[in-house]
């Protein structure tokens, strides 16, 4: 049957008659889309809205995490053929409703202006009744969604899989920085601290508001069952929304990012993480930091579009 229907798939991102299945496109054609979905603004029935963010204006060493989203979607044509591993045979794309909304327009020149229009584009898309996960991009994005987040649910649990807490102190919430913006969730009341908890951290900062921290020398020695089961622990039945900084990976598996860190973790590690995690209450997510431009065999994008679908597996998990 797939050989079959490799014969004429083609576009699916525009073509595909259903929001549900598999697709058997080439992946080395074709227009791209995440997980080969329709792309469509209408998002009647939906369940989960894939997002592009590119933007990059607030990193701190290299750029090109702007470029993020095309590379992340171009990497998840390889995974549309079959359920993802290790779910027990359970597959996302046949059992919801999910779409490629497309990026977010915001203007390049008036960075000021892009925190609220990517508040409010989140926002449309969650009063709509659909969940979102976000492809950066930088991670200051994050910010701007939990605040469409919070606005709707209140205060989330956050799972953040970092090798930075991007907790540093900044009181001028004007400041549009990648390495602040949990700082500033916590002090605007998005984040149930006592339920959050960061993943990886392998830099110092005395002060992470209160977030419990899980280092990445803590997961090497204890091991990625033993952590899941802590952090599934930490945030209990909260609501969270996970936040996947591809540098929380050691760069010898995503070296395509801004601010690579030894010693981080390995993507073994990383998908038991996220697999043992199932159960949660995932209301959303956002995977950040992939930057092409640095990411010559595009093994980091395949990890981010990895992350990806394991959201997607995580966030249909518990509404089966």
């Amino acid at each position: 049957m797939a050989l079959e229907d490799a014969k004429v798939h083609i576009d699916q991102a525009f073509t595909r008659d259903s929001l549900r299945g598999p697709s058997f496109e080439n992946t080395f054609g074709g227009a791209l889309s995440f997980g080969r979905r329709r792309y469509t603004k209408d998002l009647t029935g939906v369940d989960v809205a894939m997002t592009g963010v590119p933007f990059d204006q607030s990193v701190t060493n290299r750029p090109g995490t702007r470029l993020g989203p095309r590379a992340i979607r171009e990497a998840s044509a390889l995974q549309v053929f079959d359920p993802p591993y290790g779910w027990d045979g359970y597959d996302p794309l046949a059992a919801l409703n999910i779409v490629d909304y497309g990026d977010l327009a915001f203007d390049y020149a008036k960075i000021a202006d892009f925190p609220d229009a990517l508040t409010a584009h989140i926002r449309g898309i969650l009063h709509a009744g659909a969940a979102t996960i976000a492809l950066g991009g930088d991670h200051y994005i994050s910010l701007p969604i939990l605040k469409a987040y919070a606005e709707k649910f209140g205060p989330v649990a956050l799972i953040q899989f970092d090798a930075h807490s991007d907790t540093w102190a900044d009181d001028d919430m004007d400041r549009i920085d990648h390495g602040t913006m949990f700082y500033k969730a916590v002090k605007l009341g998005l984040i149930d601290v006592e339920r959050s908890v960061q993943v990886g951290i392998r830099t110092v900062n005395p002060d992470t508001m209160g977030i419990a921290t899980i280092d990445a020398r803590e997961v090497h020695l204890q091991g990625p069952v033993e952590t899941a089961r802590k952090i599934r622990e930490i945030v209990g039945d909260a609501n969270v929304y996970m936040t996947f900084d591809i540098d929380a990976l050691d760069p010898a598996f995503a070296p395509g990012t801004g601010t690579p860190v030894w010693g981080g973790l390995t993507s073994a590690q990383a998908a038991i993480l996220l697999r043992d995690l199932a159960g949660i209450n995932l209301l959303g997510g956002d995977v950040v930091e992939v930057s092409p431009p640095f990411d010559t065999s595009g093994a980091t994008a395949i990890a981010g579009a990895h992350v990806a679908m394991e959201m997607l597996c995580l966030w249909g998990w518990t509404r089966r």
